[in-house]
């Protein structure tokens, strides 16, 4: 016996109407009987679409403002009946129930709902969907004959399919998987939302994942590594998932991790911002009044490094800092940004010799997102912890030593202190014009860290500001300091060693803040 179903009668009750049209339209020329309810049923009628109103085939109208629609027994028999078993249809066929080949159903909107800002507890109810996953689980578990559709993005293979007869078993089966995915994605927004408006903010005693795959890349971290990258439904801020590539080649594993720390160093700065990522730490960054100033300063805190390097930018890329983009000898491999003008585009893609290869990522409005938690997998479970995005407030720093902080140096320690908590530990970032001149990152030793820092600011470092992420052990990163002309030093204290460190600034007359919170990235 075939494995292809025709499709003769299908149910259609959607809350996202992308591409509907469409589908309806193919089936209606497939000769195919739609039946549907609602909202769906008039958005088919004045697409010119002939539809069978689902209320007039049960003989019972939708009721309770639309909380009761297809909860039915001529809806429920007509998609559960089993087509090899002659009970079943002659059961059907007694009571005038038809058989729905195709089931098209996606839900009402929960998680959008629940995440928007100011969503009241009552209206995120009335958005969970009893009748929808009722369907889509009832032509998912009989896939042997029934078709389910629960994605726009599955509307063009079943139409072709269509074109060809019908739906194969595989198909079905496919989509059936699909379907139950949908519905324990939907189901699991439901509980995590209901048990967190229980617990007050506390970690939920179970916690679980559900991303769908967006796309397979071409390998890992490296060439013998498979990877993919799987999409967070619940994340509705601009985010390097979502964005939109308007130019450039496929984006690797690496591409996608630095770009996205690019985009958290730029993310919450009010003033034009450049950050420039190489190997997941930033090795340049800087804020300016003009855009394209910003560009240059970030990519001449390390020149070196900044060749290959991902860039994150937190405003519209104009001409003027594609100018700066295009300087002869400078390659980018990625770019991300909330827009580029079109004039910018045209030359980031034609001029330099890369061209066409470095990929521009279209990620939106840099909206303030959520407060949110990191995650990372370890061997046996996963490590879960409030994402580090609260840096201490200015009225909480104190300064420390006799020796006063020059009021000039204000903007740079506390852009230094901003941008040390995105370099992995032991950090230490040195910063003069408001931009980076100089970063330690992930050494065993602290003074290691600001050696590096030192040696990578040269002889910028005379007269600039230095961060550390954590307490100084001891006051031998304060020498080295001094003697590399440091002028202001700002980190967490707590240190039991503490006063010899301030001792050790004072006789330097340099200046020590203390903000009472680390800021330590492993």
């Amino acid at each position: 016996m075939s494995n292809v179903t025709p499709v003769r009668n299908a149910l259609i009750s959607v809350s996202d109407k992308l591409g509907l049209a469409d589908l309806a339209a193919g089936l209606q020329r497939a000769g195919v009987k739609i039946y549907s309810t609602g909202g769906t049923r008039r958005h088919l009628e004045q697409s010119g679409i002939e539809v069978l109103d689902v209320a007039e085939y049960t003989g019972f109208p939708e009721m309770l403002d639309g909380r009761v629609k297809t909860l039915h027994p001529k809806v429920f028999g007509g998609i559960l009946a089993r087509r090899d078993r002659d009970d079943h249809l002659e059961s059907i066929k007694e009571h005038g129930i038809a058989t729905f080949d195709l089931v098209v159903v996606n839900l009402y909107p929960f998680a959008a709902t629940a995440s928007r800002p100011g969503a009241k507890f009552e209206e995120c109810v009335e958005q969970i969907d009893i009748g929808g996953p009722s369907l889509v689980r009832a032509a998912a578990k009989n896939h042997q004959d029934v078709a389910v559709a629960t994605s726009p993005e599955q509307y063009g293979e079943l139409l072709e399919q269509l074109d060809a007869g019908g739906t194969t078993l595989e198909l079905r089966k496919q989509l059936a998987a699909d379907a139950f995915d949908h519905t324990a994605a939907y189901d699991r927004a439901i509980a995590d939302y209901m048990r967190g408006d229980k617990i007050a903010g506390e970690f939920p005693s179970a916690m679980h994942l559900s991303l769908r795959r967006k796309t397979q890349l071409r390998y890992g971290e490296n060439p013998h590594q498979r990877a993919a990258v799987y999409a967070d439904p619940a994340v509705r801020s601009a985010n390097l998932v979502s964005a939109r590539q308007i130019s450039g080649k496929e984006l690797s594993y690496n591409n996608l991790l630095d770009l996205d720390s690019a985009l958290e160093i730029v993310r919450g700065l009010a003033t034009p911002a450049v950050s420039v990522m190489k190997h997941n730490n930033p090795c340049g960054a800087a804020t300016d009044a003009n855009l394209a100033t910003a560009c240059k300063k970030a990519l001449e805190g390390d020149p070196l490094s900044a060749f290959g390097s991902v860039l994150g930018i937190n405003k519209t890329v104009d001409v003027e800092t594609a100018e700066v983009l295009c300087q002869p000898g400078l390659f980018i491999e990625a770019i991300v940004a909330p827009d580029f003008e079109a004039g910018a585009v045209g030359m980031l893609t034609t001029r330099p010799r890369w061209r066409e290869n470095v990929r521009l990522m279209q990620v939106g409005i840099l909206d303030d997102p959520p407060p949110s938690v990191s995650r990372r997998f370890i061997s046996g479970g996963m490590l879960v912890q409030d994402s580090d995005r609260m840096t201490s407030p200015r009225l909480q720093w104190e300064t420390v030593t006799d020796t006063e902080v020059d009021d000039a140096l204000w903007d740079d320690i506390a852009f230094a202190w901003e941008m040390v908590r995105h370099v992995k530990s032991n950090a230490i970032v040195l910063a003069a014009d408001t931009s980076l001149i100089g970063v330690g990152a992930g050494q065993m030793s602290r003074v290691d860290s600001v050696e590096i820092a030192i040696d990578k600011a040269g002889d910028r470092a005379k007269g600039a500001v230095l961060a550390s992420d954590a307490f100084f052990p001891f006051p031998d990163s304060i020498e080295a300091a001094a003697d590399a002309g440091i002028v202001a030093v700002i980190q967490p204290g707590g240190s039991r060693r503490d006063e010899e460190v301030i001792e050790a600034c004072d006789k330097h007359d340099i200046a020590m803040i203390f903000t009472g919170r680390r800021h330590f990235k492993h």
